[in-house]
């Protein structure tokens, strides 16, 4: 039964929440700033506020689930799975995501990642910060997971190494 996108359970209550099928309307970020923490595994410990509100989720149903509580199915599983690689590897991401929100509805975000550290330099978590997305980001953004969003391209390098962040800034 867990392997059905639309079925999260929360790893600390147990509870099963059900997704919403994804509504062709968009809410538009309205600034600030969204952060969430996740363990390793990319389940949510921290989530502010912004997050919160923007997400209509509440804190007892994001502390405790996959960060996947609000992906977005046009979403590209390469583009995740790059983002899994990068910040693995302790480094920095950033890419723009379509998130869902818990009433089915879309925004568009600019999102930055980094691991967390502890003193011996072991990766502990990762903190995520969420800005408004540049409009004719969107675009480029949208037609480019459109094109690569099929099983196919989950290892596609453009979301593994250097051209995705250069596609991002250049469309090209």
């Amino acid at each position: 039964m867990m392997n059905n996108p639309l079925i999260i359970e929360n790893t600390i209550t147990g509870e099963k929440i059900f997704k919403s099928q994804p509504v062709d309307e968009e809410v538009i970020f309205d600034g600030g700033v969204m952060i969430t923490e996740t363990d390793t595994r990319g389940i949510i410990t921290y989530a502010n506020r912004k997050f919160r509100e923007m997400t209509g989720f509440s804190k007892e149903e994001l502390i405790g689930s996959p960060h996947s509580i609000n992906r977005h199915p046009d979403m590209p599983k390469g583009a995740f799975r790059g983002m899994w690689k990068i910040i693995s590897s302790k480094k920095k991401w950033r890419g723009y995501v379509k998130n869902m929100r818990k009433d089915g509805k879309f925004y568009w975000v600019l999102v930055y990642i980094q691991p967390k550290l502890d003193e011996n330099d072991k990766i502990v978590g990762f903190i995520a910060g969420r800005k408004i997305a540049y409009p004719e980001s969107i675009e480029e953004a949208s037609a480019l997971y459109a094109k690569l969003h099929g099983d196919e391209h989950i290892d596609d390098k453009i979301f593994t190494d250097d051209s995705y962040d250069s596609y991002l800034k250049t469309g090209k």
